[in-house]
């Protein structure tokens, strides 16, 4: 029996045949952008897709309390588990710029707040004496809609209103979200969770 080959089956044969070198170029690259140079050696390339992939609470914390909140500095992504065993979020999230501001370890959220005001450290005035010793919360505040505050002084999970810092390493310590998720994050986290920067 002789094989029929329609319009269709040409047409999508076709529209794969080309699309092919530019899945190829898509898999030979990091799934988030970054600011540096890209890599040459194709032996030396790290594929980033843990950003993408579930992880388990009970391989970074030995109970899961009220929750618990791991930051992969790596992958850039932001896992969460509710204190109900059921609820897992996954979100992206921009990271500390350099290893020198990278804080890692355990840690907990101490405070919430919803539009918060932002106080730059001394240390980023060093680096950059346009900022403002204080800014009110609102639109342009780099803390974004809602901030969680940790233990360690200074450093946040916050949302941002400048959407090209998530999936890259742009802030000064903290863990940033896009504003939508942050929210999302905000209701779902209680006061104690557990937080591990790793």
């Amino acid at each position: 029996m002789a094989s029929r080959i329609t319009r269709r089956a040409t047409l999508l044969g076709i529209a794969g045949a080309l699309s092919s070198p530019a899945l190829l170029r898509a898999q030979s690259t990091d799934a988030f952008p970054t600011d540096e140079a890209p890599i040459r050696d194709t032996e030396s390339v790290k594929r980033n897709i843990s950003a993408f992939t579930q992880q388990n609470w009970q391989d970074h914390f030995d109970e899961l309390g009220v929750g618990c909140l791991l930051a992969d500095v790596t992958s850039r992504a932001v896992h969460y588990w509710g204190g109900d065993g059921e609820t897992y979020r996954l979100f992206p999230s921009s990271v500390p710029m350099s290893e020198e501001l990278t804080k890692r370890g355990y840690t907990k959220v101490v405070r919430k707040a919803k539009n918060p005001g932002w106080t730059p450290t001394a240390n980023m005035r060093e680096r950059d004496p346009s900022l403002p010793k204080y800014m009110e919360g609102g639109p342009g505040n780099p803390l974004g809609t809602r901030a969680m505050y940790l233990t360690w002084p200074a450093y946040l999970v916050h949302g941002t209103h400048d959407t090209r810092k998530i999936g890259r390493q742009s802030s000064s310590g903290c863990i940033g979200l896009y504003n939508q998720h942050v929210e999302e994050l905000y209701e779902m986290v209680e006061i104690g969770t557990q937080v591990r920067i790793l």
